[in-house]
């Protein structure tokens, strides 16, 4: 018996999230929004959180400051049952805070910093991948997996251990790679799952079914396009499927596409089919949007099955 069903890789933050803001300054140096609140973020805590609720045995393996912000991660994670005995805490760096602008439609944009680009060199610490069946790799071309020799020596570590590989992917911020840069890790990856602008980033591709196209030349098994509003495409081998996205009102985007990939992970853990577990994946995309805040919204497993 593993330890975790699901280990997830990457980065854990603090979202500092502005909703309503208006640019009209009401004094020289003052503006007002409708709300503004500070929730646990990253890619790595939000696939981790909505894994946990789904019912999945799950760790994270993300780097820390000793700082008021990294405390705040850390009490959540263990307040959610996420197991931390893989996080790594250092004085020297500071745990990052995001900036968060959201729109009344949901959309958003972000502010990082220098905090950002610290790597916390997961290749060091994969002796964790003994103890969990399937991995998360939240930030493909992001800090830590912006380096093509972590990205190698983690991805063979997890094929060693026979764990299946997910790898959700970012745009560059500070570092940026290509496809062909990491050419010889791709290969080693079961799932794939950029949204459509960075598919499009990644491949020079308009079509979700050209860029499906180019992932698979690379050599990645499974490929799938989060479309966002219009659902999400998947194509391997052998088959192709696009869904449509579930109908809900969304309040806040934040952290969907982080929510659908741990969704889309514990349905396949759990035995279900790539279409099924696809639904699922969108179910849970969508129940992330009906709150603010990347991990609010997500009860647990009935709450997404009500959906669907």
């Amino acid at each position: 018996m593993k330890k975790t069903d699901i280990l997830c890789i990457g980065t854990a933050l603090v979202d500092s999230i502005i909703k309503g803001f208006d640019e009209k300054p009401v004094s020289a140096s003052g503006f007002r929004a409708k709300s503004g609140s500070l929730n646990v973020g990253g890619e790595a805590v939000n696939e981790a959180a909505t894994a946990v609720k789904l019912g999945m045995k799950t760790g994270i393996m993300c780097f820390l400051g000793e700082d008021p912000a990294g405390a705040m991660i850390l009490n959540t994670l263990r307040d959610l049952g996420i197991d931390t005995s893989c996080v790594i805490r250092e004085k020297e760096h500071p745990t990052p805070v995001t900036t968060m602008f959201v729109n009344d439609d949901g959309t958003r944009k972000s502010i990082t910093n220098q905090a950002h680009r610290y790597n916390f060199h997961p290749e060091r610490y994969t002796d964790c991948f003994r103890e969990t069946s399937a991995i998360i790799l939240g930030s493909l071309f992001r800090a830590p997996f912006d380096d093509p020799q972590i990205i190698r020596s983690v991805l063979e570590k997890a094929r060693e251990e026979d764990v299946l590989i997910f790898a959700d992917t970012k745009l560059p911020n500070f570092h940026p790679l290509s496809l062909g840069d990491i050419r010889d890790s791709l290969p080693l990856i079961d799932y794939i799952t950029p949204n459509e602008d960075e598919a499009a980033y990644y491949t020079q591709k308009e079509k979700p079914e050209e860029m499906a196209e180019v992932f698979l030349s690379y050599g990645v098994k499974n490929v799938i396009i989060k479309l966002g509003s219009k659902g999400c495409y998947f194509r391997n081998a052998d088959t192709a499927i696009r869904l449509p996205a579930c109908s809900i009102e969304a309040v806040d985007a934040t952290g969907a596409g982080d929510s659908f990939v741990a969704g889309f992970a514990s349905e396949r853990l759990r035995g279900s089919s790539d279409e099924e577990a696809l639904k699922f994946g969108n179910a849970c995309g969508a129940v992330c949007t009906t709150a603010v805040g990347a991990t609010t919204a997500l009860k647990g497993r009935s709450q997404v099955l009500e959906l669907l």
